[in-house]
């Protein structure tokens, strides 16, 4: 395809508004793509109404709700481009990864199509260079006080219901010291809270050292000088690292949290979806977390409706969350992904079924939230704020990571000094709600 030559005659011809949708991973992405136009002299901007004459969008094709998202964002972008709003359009992610051709003959208002894998082709399709010496520089679109460190791409588990590994391909750690330095600069911008991400975070290091180093990395990013939380997210329960649990029970700096997507508890259904663990191993987990980890916020996610799933199943399932009291849980309905085992599965379970399931595990856990949250009233806790909201300051523990989980809401009358974002403070709960606190500064 023909790329128009970019000339920035103006302010906002010289502008690239970049569209991210999607996971944390595809953040990531955008904010490098981001830091490397900024050196090249584009004004970047991240997810505005703002006028540009340039358009990434950056997709999700992970599940079906998010790729009609995407779809719809695009059409939304170029209309915008026929009628002249925008100069160019490109797109850029995980649905352009799988359907780039598809997309290419129904959307030719878009300048240019690129994949997950390949983030230096958009920045030269804007007559940018990609510049190396900036592989570990980022220009941020989180908050400037926390930032996710994306460590590895790709996966090798082959769920069968995940299309991850046909998108973004096998499991590629990035090397430790790329990472550090990378913390190093993020720290160096005023980010105190780093959120290690990764389609698995557990298998990091393989393909690079032959062997697993996450908790080598969690420990080498805890050394890095302001950087105040390590949070760890999108850990993989088969074979979890023991080391892994001993960096997070001894090191000051990491989180008291842990993201790990177990998907179901029945074997049946773990054995299906190719999980690679029983329901003895996974309870057998969990109580080697919080054996080790006293207090250990555990964030889960699972899916209902998986086929095959029967009614045995999904009791199971639900007394699996009533015994376990989860922290944090979300849950999802099965949704079929061509090109996955799963898919050669009859989706058997009616979406009215999936539905009812989901209200009926989401009811549960509302109840057990609360009753967590209740008993944390009176208890002093260190929080980090992250912004203000009406008339309340909105602040995070370290049990809770941004834009997922709950927040604690304190009073803006009733503090003494105004609250910055990206501060830490002692805080006393006051009151508990099914998914949000409130507190007061002491």
């Amino acid at each position: 395809m023909r790329i128009k030559s970019f000339a920035a005659a103006d302010k906002s011809r010289a502008r690239v508004n970049i569209i991210t949708l999607g996971c944390a991973k595809n953040v990531v992405d955008s904010e490098h793509i981001g830091a490397q136009l900024a050196a090249a002299g584009r004004e970047v901007i991240y997810d505005t109404d703002e006028p540009a004459a340039v358009v990434i969008l950056n997709t999700c094709g992970f599940i079906g709700d998010a790729k009609e998202e995407s779809v719809n964002t695009i059409l939304a972008a170029a209309a915008r481009r026929t009628n002249g709003d925008i100069e160019r359009l490109y797109v850029m992610g995980c649905l352009s990864q799988r359907y780039a051709d598809e997309l290419r003959a129904e959307i030719p208002e878009v300048d240019g199509w690129f994949g997950a894998r390949t983030i230096d082709d958009v920045v030269r399709a804007l007559d940018a260079e990609w510049r190396e010496e900036l592989a570990t520089t980022r220009l941020l679109s989180t908050p400037p006080h926390y930032a996710y460190l994306k460590i590895g791409e790709g996966c090798n588990w082959n769920c069968a219901f995940c299309a991850i590994p046909l998108i973004r391909g096998r499991h590629r750690s990035r090397p430790v010291e790329q990472l550090v330095e990378e913390a190093r600069n993020l720290a160096a911008k005023g980010v105190k809270e780093l959120i290690v991400i990764a389609q698995d975070t557990t298998f990091y290091g393989v393909d690079l050292y032959g062997e697993r180093r996450l908790a080598h990395l969690l420990r080498e990013l805890c050394r890095v000088e302001g950087i105040e939380w390590v949070r760890l997210h999108y850990t993989y329960p088969a074979g979890f690292p023991d080391d892994v649990i001993e960096a997070i029970a001894t090191e000051p700096k990491i989180c008291k949290y842990i993201d790990i997507p177990l998907q179901h508890i029945s074997d049946s259904q773990l054995s299906s979806m190719r999980r690679g663990i029983t329901t003895a191993e996974t309870r057998a987990l969990i109580e080697r977390l919080r054996a080790a980890i006293p207090g250990i916020a555990i964030r889960t996610t699972l899916i209902v409706g998986y086929p095959g799933e029967t009614d045995a199943d999904f009791v199971e399932l639900v007394d699996f969350v009533r015994e376990t009291r989860f922290d944090r849980l979300g849950v999802f309905p099965y949704s079929e992904e061509e090109g996955t085992a799963a898919a050669r599965l009859a989706d058997d379970v009616p979406s009215e079924v999936k539905e009812q399931r989901i209200e009926t595990i989401m009811q549960l856990q509302a109840r057990i939230s609360f009753d967590n949250n209740v008993r944390r009233e009176g208890a002093v806790e260190h929080v980090i704020i992250d912004r203000r909201e009406g008339e309340f300051y909105v602040a995070r523990s370290q049990y809770d990571s941004p834009e997922v989980d709950q927040e604690i809401l304190i009073p803006v009358g009733d503090t003494k000094c105004r609250l910055r974002p990206g501060t830490f403070h002692a805080v006393r709960i006051t009151a508990a709600e099914e998914y949000d606190l409130y507190g007061e500064i002491i």
